[in-house]
């Protein structure tokens, strides 16, 4: 396992949707090490958010990378447009689409970290023939679609596997979580292998001036 503080990566889910340019500014500002980006089309998921025209908007007002997590499917079409919009990070569902190895193999050759994103039930058996591929692995703690949701603890037992997984490939691949992360449950993540947590609600709670201090205790996991 990786040493060190994980990585904070926010969601802005979570944020001001009224304000995002300068939620985006404010979190960085406050220690956050990447910017989340829930992508969902209402169709592979049940929620509507953002496309790639807003990520491109976007993409000034922060230095530090986006994390794209695409709810999409089909995926394919969409990974030319949000890498353009300035996605840095790109992480897929393997049920978003027929052909994970080549999916995950094209968000390279754009220039992107590849990622797999495993649901809460989605085996670990799907990152058999495709970990070689993939600079990450997202955990989800919930079932995606909306955030606010409580953290499901059987997914602990997930995050453990997946560490040795990773150890025992020899490559670094960052073990993300996302989902019901608190200062908490932060702990637990973390204790099971986790490098990089996922929080919206834990980081956006109390405005801008509690995000430094808000950052800082998922860090303190």
């Amino acid at each position: 396992m990786s040493a060190g503080a994980p990585l904070i990566c926010p969601s802005i889910l979570a944020s001001d949707f009224a304000r995002l340019g300068e939620e985006i500014r404010a979190v960085e500002a406050a220690g956050a090490d990447w910017i989340h980006v829930d992508v969902m089309d209402g169709h592979f998921v049940p929620n509507i958010t953002i496309g790639p025209e807003v990520v491109k908007a976007l993409r000034p007002h922060a230095k530090i990378p986006f994390d794209v997590h695409l709810m999409i499917a089909p995926v394919d079409p969409m990974l030319e447009a949000f890498r353009e919009a300035g996605a840095d990070w790109m992480s897929v569902h393997p049920e978003s689409g027929p052909h994970l190895h080549r999916t995950l193999r094209r968000i390279r050759e754009l220039g992107a970290h590849p990622g797999v994103v495993l649901n809460p039930a989605t085996p670990v058996e799907a990152l058999d023939w495709a970990l070689e591929e993939v600079d990450l692995v997202l955990i989800m703690s919930v079932n995606p679609g909306f955030g606010g949701q409580s953290f499901i603890t059987s997914q602990l037992r997930k995050i453990e596997r997946v560490r040795r997984l990773i150890d025992d490939s020899g490559r670094e691949v960052v073990l993300e979580v996302d989902g019901g992360v608190n200062a908490e449950t932060a702990k637990a993540c973390v204790a099971a292998g986790a490098t990089a947590l996922v929080a919206g609600t834990a980081v956006f709670r109390g405005g801008p001036s509690a995000y430094a201090a808000n950052i800082q205790a998922l860090k303190g996991a």
